[in-house]
């Protein structure tokens, strides 16, 4: 069973130094008065018992690194400092600091209407290197772990949005279910030569996000099994963003070469890594190279020194940059506050290039090839369960405008603010608010106009970005290993003109993954009463099957109602109204 601790009383302290209070057991400890009273390498944690509402015991905002602030922002994380009496953990820790966007938290580090209004506008902390654990309320020891890693681009996200949380998938699966933190954007990402000390490769990468989730798994690794998990049968699964960083993990050579092993099966959705040379011509990479992420990091300190009046043009700021000497401008970067980078970074997007943010191929935390280094075979081998949605691209209709080929005419009429605004406060039971003319411009209407409708023009644009990612990588792994399953998610049963409009968009499969269809930036929108016996028996069978494989590293269950062939064959699910519809394709 797994370890755990009295209550905080006197008699803890006895309990821990194995002495009297009852006696010691088989394993050298008391038996347990509190179910959610664990030890961890660095305190006891006391979280919450939801066995009589939810089936599960919870541990929210667990420390698992020292806050990244002041001298520490833009170093690799470290342990945080020992706690000697219990500490609460019962709510979701910060979320790691970001600019507002739909996708991420509001002033309240939860989904609410304040998203709304802090839209481009410093929300969340720097002080946000916590986890997040859920156990099934059962006496079961040994348990698979799953540990998700968010989307959000890689400059947004958090774990405390409430599709996350792990209660009803950690009761399905039967498993312990983790979801970690990481910095985001230029907090977690940065190549800057004036951060670089030359005293830690690892450091210098500029990969500290990377390194984040490394020291996550670290922490699994040393205390999973006190909350009744198995440390040698983790799944590494993340979703878009969360996917990329789960294949960059796959392929870092401190995975390959870590002892003892962190992750045992990966689950990386909507993700890939390909650089621009791994694809055709005319593909969008997934990821670029370290000389992109220098660009950015050099355009950032310029433009920075610019807007103090230290410099006045891109020349006089490097020549500045320069005479001041690296530990001077690590400094001077240090002193400056999230909300004043985030506005030299967002007032200069277009120019900087700096929307873009994810891992950093610089040769020492991830290869500068990663599709090579799967292609020789020097990469993390476990098996792999890879999923897209069908209508990927549903979600980034405001990239038709990149190019001519696309449509060149962002297919979204309204603002992030007001899509907002809409779908916070929709009744999908009342008749349509919205009619898909106030959405979509006519250029792409019908929908299903061969070639310039809406849905060509966004399924030519999946093609091109994740189809061709993805493909691009599974083949790669498939040439090496024959555990690689894939799934296509379907399901758009969504109420009019919702249907049209999103369909199977990206990341609409995740309510399905974790079971979560309460409040979320798009449950009000696609759930009815009508749809729910369908959605709800889709959502029991993807996660009953995400428990056999996290279990045994292969995803056939029973519950699917049909055998799961690997790569590249594929299983498409949806479902009616009423039942799951699952067959192979």
């Amino acid at each position: 069973m797994p370890r755990q601790l009295w209550l905080p009383t006197a008699c803890a302290v006895f309990a821990l130094q194995l002495t009297a209070c009852g006696g010691d057991n088989d394993h050298g400890f008391v038996p347990a008065i509190s179910p959610v009273t664990r030890d961890t390498t660095h305190g006891i944690v006391v979280g919450v018992d939801g066995s009589a509402s939810t089936g599960t015991y919870a541990w929210k905002g667990v420390p698992f690194a020292k806050p990244p602030v002041d001298e520490l922002r833009w170093k690799a994380p470290a342990d945080p400092v020992a706690w000697t009496t219990p500490k609460a953990t019962q709510e979701f820790a910060n979320a790691c600091v970001q600019y507002g966007r739909i996708y991420g938290p509001g002033a309240n580090n939860k989904y609410d209407a304040t998203i709304g209004s802090t839209l481009n506008q410093a929300v969340g902390s720097e002080d946000c290197l916590y986890l997040n654990i859920w156990r099934p309320s059962n006496g079961d020891s040994k348990l698979p772990v799953i540990v998700f890693l968010h989307g959000g681009s890689n400059v947004s996200g958090y774990t405390a949005d409430p599709v996350y949380d792990g209660a009803m998938l950690a009761r399905t699966a039967n498993a312990v279910v983790v979801t970690t933190n990481f910095r985001l954007g230029i907090f977690g990402f940065l190549n800057m030569p004036q951060l670089k000390t030359g005293a830690d490769a690892s450091e210098d990468s500029g990969n500290f996000a990377l390194l984040d989730s490394i020291k996550a798994l670290q922490f699994v690794n040393r205390n999973i099994a006190n909350f009744g998990g198995d440390p040698d049968n983790v799944t590494l699964m993340g979703q878009s963003a969360g996917a990329i960083n789960v294949y960059a993990l796959m392929t870092s050579p401190l995975m390959v070469n870590a002892n003892p092993k962190l992750f045992h099966r990966a689950v990386p959705l909507s993700g890939g890594l390909s650089l621009a040379t791994n694809l055709a011509p005319g593909r969008l990479p997934t990821l670029n190279p370290a000389s992109t992420a220098l660009a950015q990091g050099n355009a950032l300190l310029s433009n920075q020194l610019i807007a103090d009046g230290l410099a006045t043009d891109t020349a006089s700021a490097q020549a500045y940059a320069t005479a001041q000497g690296n530990t001077q401008m690590a400094a001077y970067l240090r002193g400056k506050s999230p909300s004043v980078l985030f506005a030299t970074l967002l007032t200069k997007l277009s120019v900087l290039g700096l929307s873009g943010s994810g891992p950093i191929p610089e040769g020492t935390v991830l290869p500068v090839d990663p599709i090579a280094s799967i292609n020789a075979g020097s990469y993390l081998k476990v098996p792999v369960l890879a999923g897209n949605t069908r209508d990927e691209a549903k979600l980034f209709p405001t990239f038709l405008a990149l190019s001519p080929a696309l449509g060149g005419v962002s297919g979204r009429l309204v603002s992030d603010a007001q899509l907002f605004s809409t779908q916070f406060s929709y009744n999908p039971e009342a008749a349509p608010a919205v009619s898909i003319e106030q959405w979509i411009p006519s250029v792409y209407l019908p929908v299903t106009t061969p070639m310039t409708g809406f849905n060509a023009r966004t399924d030519l644009l999946n093609q091109l970005f994740f189809i061709a990612s993805r493909d691009n990588i599974l083949d790669a792994l498939k040439s090496k290993q024959a555990a690689v399953w894939y799934y296509q998610f379907n399901w758009d049963e969504e109420p009019a003109p919702w249907n049209d409009i999103y369909g199977a968009a990206h990341a609409f499969d995740l309510p399905f993954v974790f079971g979560n269809f309460g409040p979320s930036l798009f449950a009000n929108i696609a759930n009815t009463q009508a749809n729910q016996p369908g959605r709800l028996d889709l959502s029991n069978a993807m996660m009953k099957s995400l428990g056999a494989f996290a279990k045994a590293g292969d995803p056939n269950s029973a519950v699917l109602g049909t055998t799961w062939p690997a790569w590249p064959s594929k299983l498409n699910f949806d479902a009616t109204a009423t039942a799951k519809v699952i067959a192979v394709k």
